[in-house]
């Protein structure tokens, strides 16, 4: 069977986890890309552009599945597996999730939830009253780059974010307090399917750095977050929802429509104990989802994040080890001499130590003594 997936940049995800389940799978398996130096089995070909991805494959040879992890190419994926009858993703829910500015308008439509908001198109003016304090992001960013709180002036904050950013659209949006969620699903031509969620740890104000996820049980906002999902005609395939447990109930963040990132895939698979890659792939190839297994086990993802700016002196290498009832595997993303300037974003990460244990003080008690005997040393 053959499996054409589509991508930009290489990621942990792909090379680490889809192409290996791939292979696993017995598939014979076609990468196409812009960036074909970058990856095995890549093919050149402008896959920001439907037409020409539906043009390759046709020109290549009929495909089992057609599919993509990255953000930034959902939409042309899945209008591809439909050109060719194959299993996917609705490109319109598709749509809808990356725009920021749509998510917001489908689910007040729908009846689901009431977020203020409001896009700035470049050249547009800033509103002079706002419901201060409020949150500023580009409509189609990812990994918290150019996304702050703003308590005043929010016309200075646009300056700023313009500067990096002349040509982009913007959100305004309310600021949503309360405790910050993930839930995470895989759904069939069937419907959709609960693996679990993650309590997610922040850095400090004004920035939205993730720090931190921890494996949470389920709790009484995944029927919203469901409902949600439902009104943006998301559902087939892995997705990874934000949302706020804010005192009014629970309010979306943001749908991410692929699986979640930043090594937390691999800890879902992990807690889970299941081949969660091959799980993914097996949708797309029109198969069903197993039955999501008890969970037993205990898991979280620390991101290391730089502090300051300089340069790195000291780091651990990538290594997988075990202490007591814990496994931790830790991931660097940066080496030694790397310079470092601070973003504020996920782009500030120095590396990823993901743990599972039987428990949360057993993975905790792993994570500090790794952390204190393997310090990264930036000067």
């Amino acid at each position: 069977m053959r499996l054409y997936l589509t991508a930009l940049k290489t990621t942990d995800s792909v090379t680490d986890g889809f192409l290996p389940a791939a292979e696993a799978l017995g598939l014979e398996v076609t990468v196409l890309t812009d960036r074909p130096e970058r990856h095995p089995y890549a093919v050149a070909c402008d896959v920001r552009d439907p037409r020409a991805l539906i043009d390759a494959v046709e020109s290549l040879g009929r495909p089992d599945a057609i599919f993509t992890n990255s953000d930034h190419l959902q939409a042309e994926t899945a209008l591809a597996a439909a050109y060719f009858g194959l299993p996917g993703k609705d490109w319109r829910a598709c749509v809808a999730a990356k725009n920021k500015f749509l998510t917001r308008r489908r689910l007040l439509e729908a009846g689901v939830e009431q977020v203020w908001s409001i896009r700035l198109a470049p050249g547009d003016p800033v509103p002079e009253r706002l419901p201060y304090p409020v949150v500023l992001k580009p409509r189609e960013g990812v990994a918290s780059e150019d996304v702050m709180l703003v308590e005043r002036d929010l016309a200075a904050a646009v300056a700023l974010v313009r500067k990096r950013r002349p040509g982009e659209t913007l959100v305004v949006e309310e600021f949503l307090e309360g405790p910050l969620r993930t839930l995470e699903t895989l759904g069939d031509a069937s419907g959709t399917r609960v693996l679990g969620g993650f309590e997610t740890t922040l850095g400090a104000l004004p920035y939205f750095v993730e720090e931190r996820l921890d494996w949470a049980p389920r709790d009484g906002a995944h029927e919203h977050v469901l409902a949600a999902l439902g009104a943006l005609g998301v559902g087939f395939g892995a997705c990874h929802t934000e949302y706020v447990l804010t005192p009014r109930g629970p309010r979306i963040v943001e749908v991410n429509y692929r699986v979640i990132g930043d090594n937390c895939d691999f800890l879902l698979g992990d807690v889970l104990g299941v081949p969660l890659f091959e799980w993914i792939l097996r949708v797309h190839l029109g198969e069903a989802v197993p039955d999501i297994p008890e969970i037993s086990s205990y898991g979280s993802a620390v991101s290391l994040v730089a502090d300051r700016a300089g340069t790195v002196k000291d780091a651990p290498g990538a290594e997988t080890l075990v202490e007591g009832d814990v496994r931790l595997w830790h991931r660097p993303l940066r080496a030694v001499g790397d310079v470092i300037s601070l973003t504020h974003t996920n782009r500030d990460y120095l590396g990823v130590l993901r743990a599972v244990g039987p428990s949360r003080d057993a993975v905790d008690a792993a994570v500090a003594s790794y952390r204190a005997a393997r310090p990264w040393v930036v000067e």
